[in-house]
């Protein structure tokens, strides 16, 4: 892999913007971020003249299409790329966290240092340029490697890509736990309280810490198929009253896909009214979920189109990969946009959006892409339309954070002459 310096860039060039139209871009420093200046339609002959000036900062895009840089709104990266080491059993959720609970302990700092640093490698690679990790709070002597091992991540990074940290915080973890994990670098409240054995009384605490300390929550929500153990509505009836700007999420939520339309109806607005954000996670939920049926094997995916039909924001992430919990999975923005289309039958342009802007909104992060005003965060993809690029995910990309460009990948391919 090659290292270069960061490149900044002021102008994008004959971009194919997901809309179809082609523009130019231009990109200027506003403060300590770039902001997009301008977006106008390209003019061929204006670019030809422009071909003996300066362009040490334009970058010609011809041929490429420019999306918003994806955010990935739920990762695990102290997780990441331990299935070899681990060699866990096919199963369902609760192999997998029995398996990676036993194996973890032999993960040192340093263990989940390089796994984490090479997974967040791999989404920059690949055009995502803001991630949101869950991290656990692990049983043992040592129960923050994780978490400081992440934050060091976050630090050999900067400038690549924006990490943030939702300390995951299991029933057995103590309150003094979750606030010295915050202390080491975690950002926000995380857990799963529904797998708790008072899921409403684990729902609780989990909140009262985050009201204490004045932070955020992201939290696994009802990763389940059947029952009425769900925690949702609680969640939703706690955090109503928070500031608009504290950040509420649920990530899979798939109870909410397998429920009768009735309860939906019931539960979505207190949902919509609460502010809280949900993200699905296709390709995770549809290996661990609906093996216990083996004739009719629901999908493990959240109700998307009644959620987003009632007005609740809908991301999408990519979740675990290579890990006990999902054994593929290449930590790319557009793969998760490929499965949620076959998977949940949403449309290609919400699919992209679920991956990129509306990523972005549920994650709180400032609006970025192809709109004036808006953070110079971008991805192009050697292709000619969205359908075009999700399809066939190609290799040759510009990933551009903060405008600036921080990675590009580009193949080549052979292919002998047919025989005559």
């Amino acid at each position: 892999m090659k290292h270069v310096l960061p490149r900044p860039v002021s102008r994008l060039r004959g971009a194919t913007l997901p809309d179809g139209s082609v523009v130019d871009v231009d990109v200027v420093r506003n403060g300590d971020h770039a902001v997009v200046a301008a977006v106008r339609s390209t003019d061929d002959r204006a670019a030809e003249r422009a071909e003996t000036d300066d362009t040490a900062g334009t970058v010609d895009l011809r041929g490429f299409v420019l999306m918003t840089a994806p955010a990935e709104p739920h990762a695990h990266l102290d997780k990441a790329l331990s299935w070899d080491a681990l060699q866990p059993p096919l199963g369902d959720l609760h192999d997998a966290i029995a398996n990676w609970k036993q194996g973890s302990a032999s993960f040192d700092t340093e263990s989940f240092r390089v796994r984490a640093r090479a997974a967040a490698l791999a989404l920059v690679r690949n055009g995502t340029t803001a991630v949101r990790s869950h991290v656990d709070i692990l049983a043992g002597d040592d129960p923050l490697r994780g978490i400081r091992a992440v934050a060091q991540v976050r630090g050999e990074l900067r400038g690549l890509i924006d990490i943030e940290i939702a300390a995951l915080c299991k029933a057995y973890s103590s309150d003094e736990l979750l606030h010295a994990a915050l202390d080491a670098g975690a950002d926000l409240v995380g857990g799963s309280p529904h797998s708790a054995p008072d899921p409403i009384g684990d729902l609780n605490r989990l909140l009262d810490v985050a009201e204490t300390r004045g932070v955020g929550v992201d939290l696994h929500t009802d990763e389940f198929l059947e029952g009425h153990h769900h925690t949702i509505a609680a969640f939703a009836e706690r955090v109503r009253g928070w500031p608009a700007d504290r950040i509420r999420t649920a990530g899979h939520c798939t109870r909410l896909g397998t429920m009768q339309r009735d309860e939906l109806d019931e539960l979505i607005p207190r949902i919509a009214e609460s502010g809280i954000g949900v993200v699905t996670n296709p390709i995770t939920n549809l290996y661990l979920q609906g093996r216990d049926h083996p004739i009719s094997m629901p999908r493990g995916i959240t109700a998307i189109e009644p959620l987003r039909a009632g007005g609740v924001r809908v991301a999408a992430g990519a979740d675990n990969v290579r890990d006990p919990f999902n054994p593929i999975g290449r930590s790319d923005a557009l793969e998760t946009a490929a499965l949620t289309i076959t998977a949940a039958h949403v449309h290609p342009d919400v699919a992209l959006a679920m991956v990129t802007d509306d990523a972005r909104t549920v994650m709180g992060l400032p609006q970025a892409g192809a709109t004036v005003g808006a953070r110079a965060e971008f991805l192009a993809v050697r292709g000619t339309s969205v359908l075009d690029v999700i399809a066939n995910a190609p290799s040759d990309r510009i990933v551009i954070h903060d405008g600036t460009i921080v990675s590009v990948s580009e193949t080549q391919t052979w292919t002998a002459a047919p025989a005559s």
